[in-house]
């Protein structure tokens, strides 16, 4: 899944000497949280809320409302941006923005091709992915595995899977806090007959170690 894919592609974007008070109107109107900023066509920085929040919150703000106006009017964006701004490429995965979102702290990234701004990628547009990926609108049945890290672990519990009629809609694996030689396996599925579910539940523990297994139709949840 790529950036390209999931980006918000109209960009709004401000000039370095815009004013703070036109940059909030501007996050406020379009409810976003981040503008890249421009200068000559050339990307020099980005202004998030929080650059926003942290500069309005000053000693400033002991003045009457209409010197704090005038104060706000004042102030340019190149004054409280944030300048060297980290950006992804458009052919960057989902995975590895969401990576630099979190080492970096924070909420989104421009999105640059060619040293051009093309778009825009934030967590809210990675949270949609995840949920595409996963499946979970489907409002199927997920079961969690810890099973052993060997050609054919996984194909074992999908066949079992699909003998009771199930049909996959996602299957993810992990290696976080497992023995070694074992891997977490998430697999989202539906078409499932409920009355099958007990022994389905019965032949996958005989394969694996079912660790959990969640039934969004029926709103029940299942912790082994």
């Amino acid at each position: 899944m790529l950036v390209m894919n999931w980006m918000s592609k109209t960009v709004i974007t401000v000039d370095v000497n815009d004013s703070m008070q036109g940059a909030m109107k501007l996050l406020k109107e379009n409810d976003i949280n981040m503008l890249p900023v421009m200068e000559k066509g050339k990307l020099v920085g980005v202004l998030t809320d929080r650059d926003v929040k942290r500069s309005s919150a000053s000693d400033a703000t002991t003045l009457e409302i209409h010197e704090l106006l005038f104060l706000i009017s004042k102030i340019k964006v190149k004054d409280i941006m944030t300048k060297d701004p980290v950006t992804v490429p458009s052919d960057f995965t989902i995975e590895e923005t969401a990576e630099v979102l979190l080492e970096k702290n924070i909420s989104g990234v421009p999105v640059v091709d060619k040293k051009k701004v093309v778009g825009a990628i934030t967590q809210t547009d990675i949270f949609r992915a995840m949920i595409s990926l996963t499946g979970v609108g489907k409002r199927g049945i997920q079961f969690a595995f810890q099973v052993e890290d060997r050609p054919g672990s996984i194909k074992e519990v999908t066949d079992i899977i699909r003998k009771h009629g199930g049909r996959m809609v996602s299957i993810l694996s992990s290696y976080e806090n497992v023995p070694e030689g074992y891997r977490k396996v998430y697999v989202r599925d539906y078409g499932i007959e409920r009355k099958g579910l007990k022994q389905l539940k019965n032949e996958l523990k005989e394969k694996s170690t079912l660790l959990y297994m969640v039934d969004h139709r029926e709103n029940k949840r299942e912790v082994y």
